[in-house]
């Protein structure tokens, strides 16, 4: 037969209530409590039942989390930690792709705007999808924004990119490093929000410590992932521009460059350092292992989901911009320059 709230409730000791707290998560429940109420879903295999349920509250149980690229590993990892908070929720989750593709986040929006999702976490890359957004019923659907392209009269979850790519730019420098090459700025037909406000931050730290812009050191990724990056380094090497170090605007990037360097034999550390961003799983097994802007992303998935929830069960307190902070991790792809 299959397990009921109340055979959970009576498993962890609480009432039926509390457990339909800890579900519905807009209730605050102790730490323990709420331990104890997932621990006896766990052991049961208690599933909500979202269609009863719907029923009784007019929603369907169902979020839409809308990511740019789900090839991209950064997409994948936030997506599986969104999918497992909403799991523990017991919301379902609708997971859509939006890169380049602006009739597809208009459908999405109609959709909400149906009631066939109950709200929408989306990470738009540029101002334009931004603005599909919000023109698509942005404003009547519980929405989360994530991401660079920053909106006031929204929610959102972010990274400071100027501010961290300034941090790795200047953790570049403090090694010794004065060719310091990026990849992933914006180019023709590339135009995203964290491209080029990483840029910026690249940017403001040579200018900090007195180095001019050289344009042969930047160069645009035609896709954020191991492809592009290959391609962009490909490119630099090209060009006759040997950069003492590379900031790359991804991990996925940053893999890809140092294939291309392998490629025609220059050694990482040892010739060029590479760093990137957003600690990726693949980044720590790169090799050398790639030393890298970290976030917790958990948190990330986690913040937008908690607002989320708060707007669909009806908050309407004003809009908040929560920052995730970020870190450097030091690994071997870069090293002390050597002054050659």
């Amino acid at each position: 037969m299959r397990p009921t709230v109340k055979d959970v409730a009576a498993l962890a000791l609480v009432s039926p209530k509390t457990v339909s707290n800890v579900l519905g998560g807009s209730v605050p429940v102790a730490p323990d409590t709420r331990s104890r109420v997932e621990a006896a879903i766990e052991r049961l295999g208690y599933v909500p039942n979202l269609a009863a349920r719907g029923l009784r509250s007019g929603r369907t149980g169902i979020v839409a989390l809308v990511m740019p690229d789900l090839r991209a590993p950064f997409s994948a990892e936030v997506s599986q930690h969104f999918v497992e908070l909403a799991h523990r929720r017991g919301l379902a989750v609708q997971i859509e792709q939006s890169w380049d593709d602006l009739d597809r986040t208009r459908e999405l929006m109609a959709q909400a705007r149906r009631h066939l999702v109950d709200g929408v976490v989306m990470n738009p890359t540029t101002a334009e999808e931004r603005d599909v957004v919000l023109t698509g019923g942005g404003g009547s659907v519980p929405l989360v924004m994530l991401g660079e392209v920053l909106q006031d009269d929204v929610d959102q979850v972010w990274v400071d990119s100027v501010a961290a790519a300034a941090r790795m730019t200047r953790f570049l420098l403090a090694l010794g490093h004065r060719r310091i090459a990026m990849l992933g700025v914006p180019g023709p037909d590339v135009d995203t929000a964290t491209g080029a406000q990483r840029r910026e931050g690249y940017r403001r730290a040579l200018a900090e410590a007195g180095l001019p812009v050289d344009p042969a050191l930047e160069v645009a990724c035609r896709t954020w992932r191991p492809a592009g990056g290959f391609a962009a380094m490909e490119e630099l090497l090209d060009r006759g521009a040997r950069p003492d170090a590379v900031f790359c605007a991804t991990d996925s990037i940053a893999i890809g460059a140092l294939s291309a360097l392998w490629g025609r034999g220059i050694r990482a550390p040892e010739d060029v350092s590479v760093a990137g961003f957003d600690d990726i799983d693949e980044a720590a097994f790169a090799a050398p292992p790639l030393t890298t802007v970290r976030f917790d992303k958990r948190a990330y998935a986690e913040a937008a989901l908690e607002h989320l929830v708060s707007r669909i069960d009806g908050s309407d307190e004003p809009p908040t911009r929560i920052e995730v902070a970020v870190e450097i991790v030091e690994r071997a792809s870069t090293r002390r320059s050597t002054g050659r």
